[in-house]
């Protein structure tokens, strides 16, 4: 098994890959901004969460601190506005051949190599 497919254990707990990755287009099912389309940008795979461009976004208090040696300048102070993690179970990896909603099955091409594919129109999402 390659460590991609292993499943990792770590504090008691088994954590599982997720079949949705970073850059994919993914659409919210579930909660306040159900039907929104968004890019991930980062994965939490121990918490079982995405981080979705545009989507969940909650609003942060950035005090402003003085520069130093060590630190570095912060880009913006007040009122951020930024995405918080959603529960995977929440989004739906969109396809971006049918461009549709989907579930995904993994299958394994002719040489092998193990490719993530759409249940609808049954087309690679990954490049081979």
């Amino acid at each position: 098994m390659s460590t991609a497919t292993a499943r990792k254990k770590q504090s008691g707990r088994v954590v599982r890959p997720l079949k949705i990755r970073k850059n994919d287009t993914v659409e919210v099912i579930a909660g306040k901004d159900r039907g929104k389309r968004g890019r991930v940008i980062q994965t939490f795979p121990r918490e079982n969460r995405v981080l979705v461009e545009g989507v969940n976004l909650v609003t942060r208090h950035q005090k402003a601190r003085p520069t130093t040696s060590r630190a570095t300048p912060q880009t913006q102070t007040g009122r951020v506005v930024k995405p918080a993690p959603l529960h995977v179970s929440k989004v739906m990896l969109v396809c971006p051949r049918c461009n549709q909603r989907t579930r995904i099955a993994i299958s394994f091409t002719t040489d092998g190599k193990r490719v993530r594919t759409c249940k609808k129109c049954k087309e690679y999402i990954d490049s081979v």
